[in-house]
């Protein structure tokens, strides 16, 4: 594991922000950290970054515990918290030359971060005339300036259009698919998470609902079969009929619990050959969004 966390928890004052988090973060993973705004996601982070100081519990990063090997850990990370840390005045290029300075790397980087980032043919425009999207991905190559092992966000999506959205995760994809970087990135953005992480922690006040892989996450809902017919009523009165559970319709589609592949054909046979239109039928798992909300519901 890249990340261990055990009981973490942390409070402002008399309000407990964090409650016995026991995180597992993967080499090599892309981990969505999920939750609503509020849920303690930043704050997890910071501790993370030793930004505040861990109240109860205990953080391992590379196998190592966090707080008697800070300097050695957070050498080899890095992250993007909220809004990057940038110089308006300065161009693309400059700030990141800057932070190669400060870092002490070689600055050749710098044009190899720019490519990395789709952000050569703007590294000489003043990078306060970039925008939204520009500036998260150069927030996202001055945290990858010095070559870490570990790259951590928090919501490095907020705020950007569709277009933006991509261009950030495939950046993620490439990272860990090409590099063999570990990425750790809050959000609350589920259907964007589902999109790019392989292993998922939904948290909600505080508390850990759920960790593991993204197909541990679709399993806890059982498929279903999606239905797009011409006359969803008389379909499902025809489904019913020949014991068929039908679930969630309306004028558009409806819903059977999947059971095997020759349920969906011995469906599709049955409308079809009682003069029903099938536009389309298929297997599909409830959404990241749905799985989120059945699971804070019950917490």
């Amino acid at each position: 594991m890249v990340i261990r966390t055990d009981n973490l928890s942390f409070s402002f004052a008399n309000q407990q922000v964090v409650k016995s988090l026991s995180l597992q973060v993967p080499a090599g993973s892309i981990y969505g950290f999920l939750g609503p705004n509020g849920a303690g996601k930043t704050t997890t982070i910071k501790m993370l970054l030793n930004l505040l100081k861990i109240q109860d519990g205990s953080i391992h990063i590379f196998d190592k515990e966090l707080q008697g090997n800070r300097i050695e850990i957070l050498s080899q990370i890095g992250s993007l918290i909220e809004q990057p840390a940038i110089y308006a005045h300065l161009t693309g290029k400059e700030n990141l030359i800057n932070r190669a300075m400060l870092l002490q790397v070689n600055t050749n980087r710098v044009d190899e971060m720019l490519k990395l980032v789709r952000l050569t043919n703007a590294s000489d425009k003043k990078a306060g005339q970039y925008s939204l999207g520009m500036k998260q991905r150069l927030g996202i190559a001055l945290a990858l300036l010095g070559d870490p092992k570990l790259l951590i966000l928090d919501e490095p999506t907020n705020g950007l259009d569709p277009n933006g959205i991509i261009e950030i995760r495939e950046l993620m994809i490439s990272l860990v698919k090409e590099q063999g970087k570990t990425v750790f990135i809050s959000s609350h953005l589920l259907g964007e998470i589902e999109r790019m992480a392989t292993h998922v922690g939904i948290i909600n006040n505080g508390s850990l609902l759920f960790q593991g892989n993204v197909k541990d996450l679709e399993n806890i809902s059982q498929p279903q079969v999606h239905i797009e017919a011409d006359n969803t009523v008389d379909a499902a009165n025809l489904l019913k009929r020949h014991n068929f559970i039908v679930n969630d319709i309306n004028n558009e589609h409806l819903f059977v619990p999947f059971t095997s592949k020759q349920q969906i054909g011995e469906i599709n046979t049955l409308l079809v050959q009682n003069g029903i239109t099938v536009y389309g039928i298929n297997k599909q798992h409830k959404d990241l969004e749905k799985l989120f909300l059945n699971i804070t519901k019950s917490n």
